[in-house]
């Protein structure tokens, strides 16, 4: 294939393996000026830089990868955008990581329905192994709450003087992010423990016995 060759690499804000991906594509024969990065949170899949790869790619290009989740995140998009640029682009596709995944490789019909077929293995297996081990987890979590154990935040008892500072903040002396800095807890923490106890400036005044209050 005579066209250009580009790189994608995606990495999530808590992962650190964007260099051993630029590695990978350098020592491939990437151009620098043609890898493309995406960054995001775990919970976003928005891409805005492999969007604009794909507007780029042109029938005879090739499209670098260091493995095949970045992709997608599951089997269908994985297939989905391995069609596409297969498919309807005419690219070529390389997985570094996966060698049997070149269809620059003779690109007869006998490479590239080996290629369609290993994809489709190794996609299902991991969307099976993703969907088992989440199994295994709902099923672990029922029967520990069975048997009684408590998931979430573990409570905290409330600090020394909670009482005094809380009185303070009724009578507004002072204010709510301050209380908080005074007894050494979130911001949060302190308007969570005030909802609490229903604690407002409106229906506790400051000379109401509040020993009840600083109970944890």
């Amino acid at each position: 294939m005579n066209g250009k060759m580009y790189g994608y690499i995606r990495v999530s804000t808590r992962e650190q393996n964007e260099d051993r991906q630029l590695i990978a594509m350098r020592q491939f024969g990437v151009s620098e000026s043609c890898i493309i990065t995406d960054k995001q949170s775990g919970k976003d899949f928005e891409r805005p830089g492999y969007r604009k790869l794909l507007k780029k790619l042109k029938a005879g290009d090739t499209l670098v990868i260091k493995s095949i989740d970045r992709l997608g995140r599951n089997y269908e998009e994985i297939l989905e955008q391995w069609r596409i640029i297969t498919k309807e682009k005419q690219a070529a596709v390389v997985v570094l990581d996966m060698p049997l995944l070149d269809t620059r490789q003779g690109r007869d019909l006998t490479g590239t329905l080996i290629a369609d077929i290993v994809l489709q293995l190794l996609s299902y297996v991991a969307q099976t192994e993703r969907e088992f081990i989440r199994q295994r987890q709902a099923e672990g979590i029922a029967a520990a709450k069975k048997r009684g154990v408590r998931f979430g935040r573990p409570s905290l008892n409330r600090p020394q003087g909670f009482s005094d500072v809380l009185a303070r903040y009724v009578s507004g002396d002072i204010g709510s992010r301050q209380a908080a800095k005074e007894l050494g807890i979130s911001y949060n923490t302190f308007l969570r423990w005030a909802k609490e106890v229903s604690v407002t400036k409106s229906t506790l005044f400051v000379t109401a016995p509040i020993e009840f209050i600083s109970a944890p």
